[in-house]
Order: C-alpha cells, then sequence, then structure tokens
C-alpha cells in the first residue's frame, strides 16, 4: 500500500481528535481515511463528473515547516 505523510496543523489534530472521539476511530490513518473517502463520495453525490479542481493546492495552504530536513528534492535524493 503507498504511503502518504502529511504535516497536520494543530486545528487539523484537533479537528481529528473529535471525529474519532465521535465516530470512534482508533487510530489516526483511520480517521484520515474515512474523511477523505467521505469527501469523494460528497462530491460525487453533488454532480455526476465530480470536479476535485478545488481540491488543487489544499496542501499549499498550510503553514511550511520552518525548518526542513531537506531543502530541495535534489537534497531529499542526493
Amino acid at each position: 500500500m503507498p504511503q502518504i505523510n502529511l504535516h497536520l496543523t494543530p486545528d487539523f489534530e484537533e479537528a481529528l481528535a473529535e471525529l474519532m472521539r465521535l465516530r470512534h476511530i482508533r487510530t489516526k490513518s483511520d480517521a484520515i481515511r474515512l474523511a477523505v473517502q467521505e469527501a469523494v463520495e460528497q462530491e460525487y453525490r453533488k454532480r455526476r463528473a465530480p470536479d476535485f479542481s478545488g481540491w488543487l493546492g489544499l496542501g499549499l495552504r498550510a503553514p511550511q515547516n520552518p525548518h526542513p530536513r531537506f531543502h530541495s528534492d535534489e537534497d531529499l535524493w542526493g
């Protein structure tokens, strides 16, 4: 299974903890999978041909890491 790493903001962590509490979900990864699945299903219910273009760039709106371990792809793979 592919892996995705996420940096969670404090607000997102709080909302995720609330989702986990309300839905009795034990792990963050299960809660995130459920949230994404429900968002995709909701998008499909809205229209016959779902449009995910509004999702583009959402990850870039989160604060950037002020002390990244790697400053570029070259640093990461070099």
